[in-house]
């Protein structure tokens, strides 16, 4: 038997391939595992890179061949495990094995951190540090904010809340210590369970969920539950992981985003005794380590977390939870182009565990999965308790005269349900104050210099955005061509609703939630706190608002814009206008008092919209998935689309059409080629943009002609001009 003598790396470049190389001097190869990871010489640089595997051969010439730097760990700090999924993530994604193999490690141990790095430090006042005023550390400035900071907070000041401040404030905190005035010790990022709530009684259809679920321990199933908003998805979610961890396993439960994660975090507190830490992009590098540590060790039980945490590794998994699956922000669009979703799907059955996607609005490939019993298909149809489902009336604006964007009858509505003491959300997806500033003399009109796209208008900020590059310019005076100085703010947005609402309802006190308001770190927490309790009694959001969250006094919700999806150029904006409406619905009426939902339109007879309306979800998707089937488009076809810009107008065009003759040339049987068309929106961030859509009726055939095609890409002289990449299942076609 050949005796392994080289090792096979994963590095960070945007290449195709692993590279092979010696161990490093003093190190036998039988002591470097795969999932290790080694500092490696790369050209002129050293990387950190991931051992896939050790061989017994190599291909690269032995002249060329060099040692690694060093070994960073002697026992992986990864399994087989997720090994598999990484190699498996790039054979399906076709993506770089760096950029896959590096998502498995936080970005501090990426830098070649140690793993006790994961260790989190808090600061205390010492009797002396109480007794000290700030001021006195005048010819110190950075000590004085930092103890003025401590002194805030008598818990204890960990890293997150010491860094807001400044960047380097270590080497300040270490001068505190010195003086005696702060005392820094060792914490744990594990969230202690909190003061119990009382545990409801599951109704029928929950317990039917929890049962099936329940019974499913200790093998992979995947199951579709889907609910109607207010129906207990939650506590199905609660009671299963009761189960789950009497059994001494682990539990990964994945949200969309960060805002959903407080409001869960502390329910789950309150329900469930054992460890549980959280993982998204609010917390700094070194918390993130830490909770993906604890769950790596075991010290930590349940972890709930955004999109990347379906990486995270675990000592004992039990179950994965997706919750909101419809939800594309589990969709990575940059580097790496993966679904959290169905790799979580893929990690269960690895794991021989069940996986439990949890909607309202389930995504019409999940429901296509129940429809052909690959998920097996639970449904939550009644709300919990005594609440019902709130009313969905349309309200045709045809011909209307609008007070900011509202009809009279929304205003109407308004009024009445404030003066009932409720609660009322306005929906309206953009924000800013107006998406568009417009001479009234010329027509002329204030436009990204890098984008196909129109600036935004932020009125409190006193700029003018674009939402797509993120460039910003100040607000024009007077028109750039004419000089004419009647500029017109044309449509509306979050902040110019805020205004007009002010105008007309001076007494409501009003919460406006967009990412403008909720850019502090613990913004959006003050302000659903501020919802919850009462105290904000007209709010305004964006689709931040839109999903997840429990308001008891919410009785009206208004949605100002429905059209936006009915005439997308995605094939998907009628299914994610469906599911936005749907969502933001269901925050109304959770509690004793009835909900009601209106929508504006200049559609009212729309046959999406009235089945939405007038049946519900159910009926909509199911006509949605009839001319899915008609058209051949997702889930009965399967897509790749393959992307390039460049700062050229030509050269994305000439990449895509030599890649389309190249495939062309593979004779791809059952995979259809549309393209290459330019972008939908062409320019953006100052460069071009073009794509290739490849089209399959069959996954298989599809991925046949991309094991192939895809490694040649990077080989065509073209490629050198362009910036591309490759999105098999794309979210959008964007």
């Amino acid at each position: 038997m050949l005796r392994a003598r080289y090792l096979r790396v994963a590095l960070p470049s945007p290449l195709y391939r692993t590279f092979d190389y010696l161990p490093p001097a003093g190190v036998s190869i039988e002591q470097i595992l795969p999932g290790a990871r080694v500092r490696v010489p790369f050209g002129r640089q050293s990387m950190i890179g991931v051992v896939t595997e050790n061989r017994t051969h190599t291909d690269a010439p032995a002249a060329k061949l060099r040692a690694a730097y060093e070994l960073l760990d002697a026992e992986p700090l990864v399994g087989e495990e997720l090994l598999y999924l990484a190699r498996w993530a790039v054979d399906y994604y076709r993506a770089t094995p760096g950029s896959v193999f590096e998502t498995l490690f936080p970005v501090r141990l990426r830098r070649g951190d140690g793993i006790d790095a994961a260790a989190l430090e808090r600061w205390h006042l010492t009797d002396a540090g109480k007794a000290t005023d700030p001021d006195t550390l005048s010819r110190a400035p950075r000590q004085a904010r930092l103890l003025a900071r401590v002194q805030k907070n008598p818990d204890g000041a960990d890293e997150a809340r010491l860094a807001e401040d400044s960047n380097g404030w270590r080497a300040a905190m270490q001068a505190l210590e010195k003086k005696g005035l702060v005392i820094g010790e060792s914490v744990t990022p594990v969230l202690p369970p909190l003061p119990g709530d009382a545990t409801p009684a599951p109704g029928a259809a929950q317990a039917e969920a929890i049962k099936a679920v329940s019974n499913a321990l200790g093998g992979f199933q995947a199951f579709l539950l889907e609910g109607v908003t207010g129906s207990g998805k939650t506590e199905v979610y609660l009671r299963i992981l009761e189960s789950v961890l009497a059994n001494g396993a682990q539990a990964v439960v994945l949200v969309p985003e960060i805002g959903l994660t407080p409001q869960l975090v502390e329910r789950f507190r309150r329900r469930i005794d054992v460890p549980l830490v959280v993982s998204h992009s609010g917390l700094n590098d070194t918390e993130r380590l830490a909770a993906w540590n604890a769950m790596r060790t075991g010290e930590a039980r349940v972890l709930i977390g955004t999109r990347s945490a379906v990486f995270v590794p675990l000592k004992d998994p039990g179950i994965f939870i997706v919750d909101e699956e419809h939800d594309a922000s589990f969709k990575q669009q940059e580097g790496f182009r993966y679904s959290a979703r169905d790799l979580a799907v893929v990690r269960a059955q690895r794991n021989s565990v069940p996986v439990l996607l949890g909607s309202a609005t389930p995504s019409l490939e999940s429901l296509a999965n129940a429809h052909s019993r690959r998920y097996r298909h639970l449904q939550l149809p009644e709300r919990a308790g005594n609440a019902a489902a709130p009313r969905i009336s349309l309200l045709d604006i045809r011909g209307q005269r609008l007070t900011g964007g509202m009809s009279d009858m929304l205003l109407q509505n308004v009024r009445r349900h404030l003066d009932a003491d409720g609660q009322v959300l306005l929906f309206l997806n953009r924000r800013g104050y107006a998406p568009r500033l417009e001479c009234r003399e010329c027509g002329w009109l204030a436009q990204c210099r890098r984008c196909d796209a129109y600036l935004t208008l932020h009125q409190r900020r006193a700029k003018m955005q674009c939402h797509h590059c993120g460039a910003e310019a100040g607000i024009p005076v007077a028109c750039p061509d004419c000089g004419h100085a009647a500029l017109e703010r044309m449509g509306r947005g979050t902040e110019r609703l805020e205004e007009t609402l002010a105008e007309i309802f001076p007494d409501a006190p009003i919460a406006r939630v967009d990412r403008d308001t909720t850019r502090r770190k613990g913004s959006l927490d003050d302000l659903l706190q501020a919802i919850r309790s009462g105290e904000r009694r007209l709010l305004i959001g964006t689709q931040m608002l839109a999903k997840g969250h429990d308001f008891p006094n919410l009785t009206l919700v208004g949605v100002m814009n429905a059209d936006a999806g009915l005439f997308g150029l995605d094939f998907r904006a009628a299914e994610r206008m469906a599911q936005l409406i749907v969502q933001v619905a269901g925050r109304a009426g959770r509690a004793e008092r009835p909900g009601e939902v209106l929508v504006q339109t200049h559609h009212p007879e729309h046959p999406l919209l009235v089945q939405l309306a007038q049946h519900g979800f159910d009926a909509f998707a199911d006509a949605a998935l009839r001319e899915r089937r008609e058209a051949g488009l997702p889930p009965y076809a399967s897509l790749a689309l393959l992307r390039a810009e460049a700062a050229s107008i030509e050269a994305p065009r000439a990449f895509l059409e030599s890649a389309r003759n190249l495939a062309d040339a593979q004779n791809p049987r059952g995979v259809m080629l549309l393209g290459p068309a330019p972008a939908p929106m062409e320019r953006r961030a100052g460069r071009y943009r073009a794509q290739l859509l490849l089209k399959a009726g069959e996954r298989a055939e599809l991925q046949r002609l991309l094991a192939d095609w895809v490694p040649q890409l990077e080989s065509l002289p073209e490629a050198r001009k362009v910036r591309w990449s490759v999105d098999v299942d794309p979210a959008d076609l964007f």
